[in-house]
């Protein structure tokens, strides 16, 4: 499913640009790949849409986010410390950390994989119609054993 999302985000600037999912559907078969995944990918995109619109507002600068147990176990300790370092760069707002959260909880197992998060959190700067900072984008894009230390 991940790779059917990293595809999407690379070739279609913004959700408005993406076809209707019967077209994408086909348009992801003829690349190749399979329908699970496609069905899977376009079931997570509904619910990403879904999660844009009913997560907004904002929140109190002295407000904290603590996990529920479920959540904590199902992301894992690496990926809330990626959100929290991300939420603590200025980087991710609380709305779109609450969209990330709902997101990554719609993977079925756990706990989540770093490198899975930082897709959804660019699925989710996608759906916004935003793109991150340059070199948060890097940090999203970039594997850790790829980087060249200077």
């Amino acid at each position: 499913m991940f790779d059917v999302l990293v595809y999407l985000y690379e070739n279609y600037w913004q959700p408005d640009a993406c076809p209707d999912h019967r077209q994408l559907s086909r348009k992801l078969s003829a690349v190749g790949f399979e329908n699970e995944e496609i069905e899977d990918a376009l079931s997570w995109l509904d619910g990403l849409a879904t999660a844009a619109e009913s997560h907004s507002g904002e929140q109190s600068a002295h407000a904290l986010r603590v996990y529920s147990p479920t959540e904590q176990e199902h992301l894992g300790e690496a990926s809330i410390g990626f959100v929290s370092f991300l939420e603590s760069a200025g980087v991710l707002r609380a709305p779109m950390r609450e969209m990330v959260i709902d997101r990554a909880m719609a993977i079925p197992a756990g706990p989540l994989a770093v490198e899975d998060l930082k897709i959804i959190v660019l699925m989710v700067f996608w759906s916004l119609g935003e793109e991150p900072d340059a070199l948060i984008l890097d940090e999203l894009f970039v594997d850790d054993e790829d980087r060249l230390i200077h």
